[in-house]
């Protein structure tokens, strides 16, 4: 087993505020929206699958923003 030192990788002691913003949006978890109450929410990984408003287990997950393209063959 190969020690980092060696790998050459070494831990980054001071994140810019952008990235640690960045880190903190990614930890909140997925956003979703209930199916009853539409209610807009996000869970995280350990979460139960429950709206947070009304308690409905049907929920949503929410489209993202960014463009999706895909090429035609």
């Amino acid at each position: 087993m190969a020690s980092p030192q060696r790998e050459g990788f070494t831990i980054p002691t001071s994140i810019s505020h952008a990235a640690s913003a960045q880190i903190t949006n990614k930890s909140l978890g997925v956003k979703y929206n209930c199916a009853q109450c539409a209610a807009s929410f996000s869970l995280g990984k350990n979460d139960a699958i429950r709206c947070k408003e009304c308690g409905h287990r049907v929920i949503y997950k929410a489209r993202t923003r960014r463009m999706v393209q895909f090429e035609a063959r």
